[in-house]
């Protein structure tokens, strides 16, 4: 292949649809526990997750919470991934041996939301949400008082029982730009001058943070028909500073690879192993990731 503008723009292209085909085809999991918050600038302060919305009687003048207190600002990160295309093999028409490569950079970089949410999710005990502790924690306040979200005796991998159904989720993706193709294919370019490489890559930028902690439950306990119905009470009492029901339904178990197998013997046998009838049985939707240990 001769090596001029046309022909560099031809392969672009080719790599380009490559690349959106395999964004579309790809399959993500980051929607279920994360809710989409678009970015127009460096960073978003959510200081509003200080205020859970619930309507009440009005009876005098509205009652107005000051959410000034509360400040958790999720900052846009870079993200990019970059392959090199040797000058020789497009000269000797090889180009179709870069087609995995670049399929796989729109697979990539459309699972990246996966990768990054779910490894939030996982240090859900150590890295805190907007009230200034950890997202799964023993001491978040209401209304003076400790409520838990979290049980750290067990020593198994970690899980999460989630309210989903809600418009705002327990965790947050934030983005400011999409994942986009770009190009470094110029003769006048270092790369190519100096080592004969035509560089294709993809970036965007995003970041991700912890929504309402009262829409999750975080545990290390043997996932048992014990622990999942205590667990599952504990989050359906949670209520507001005003005493009132927040209403947490759980709809999903996340865990990792370590507990699948007593996930699906909870949620995805009908009867339990005495043979009686298991009452969890597809109660909630079950969720491995391999980000949770």
């Amino acid at each position: 292949m001769i090596i001029n503008q046309a022909n560099l723009s031809g392969i672009y292209k080719s790599f380009s649809t490559l690349f959106n085909e395999s964004l579309e085809v790809t399959q993500t999991f980051w929607e279920k526990i994360a809710m989409l918050a678009p970015s127009e600038g460096s960073s978003v302060d959510y200081k509003w997750l200080g205020n859970f919305p619930m309507l009440r009687k009005w009876v005098g003048d509205r009652a107005i919470k000051d959410i000034a207190a509360f400040h958790y600002e999720i900052t846009n990160d870079d993200f990019e991934a970059t392959v090199e295309v040797d000058r020789n093999h497009i000269q000797d028409d090889q180009i179709g041996i870069y087609k995995p490569m670049i399929q796989e950079l729109g697979r990539s970089s459309k699972i990246h939301p996966d990768k990054l949410v779910y490894e939030l999710l996982a240090a859900g005990a150590t890295a805190t949400c907007y009230d200034g502790v950890a997202f799964f924690a023993t001491t978040h306040k209401v209304a003076g008082a400790n409520v838990i979200n979290y049980t750290a005796a067990g020593g198994k991998g970690l899980w999460a029982l989630l309210d989903t159904s809600k418009f705002v989720k327990p965790l947050i993706f934030q983005q400011r730009t999409e994942p986009q193709f770009v190009s470094q294919d110029q003769p006048e370019n270092d790369s190519v001058f100096m080592r004969k490489k035509y560089r294709y890559g993809v970036d965007y930028r995003g970041n991700v943070g912890f929504g309402f902690w009262q829409l999750a439950y975080g545990s290390k306990a043997e996932i048992s028909a014990t622990n999942f119905a205590l667990h599952l009470a504990a989050m359906r009492a949670f209520k507001n500073d005003e005493g009132v029901p927040l209403n947490i339904m759980p709809t999903l178990l996340v865990c990792g690879p370590s507990n699948e197998a007593d996930a699906r013997g909870l949620l995805k046998c009908d009867r339990n192993a005495a043979g009686a009838t298991n009452p969890w049985f597809n109660s909630v939707e079950l969720l491995i990731v391999p980000w949770l240990t």
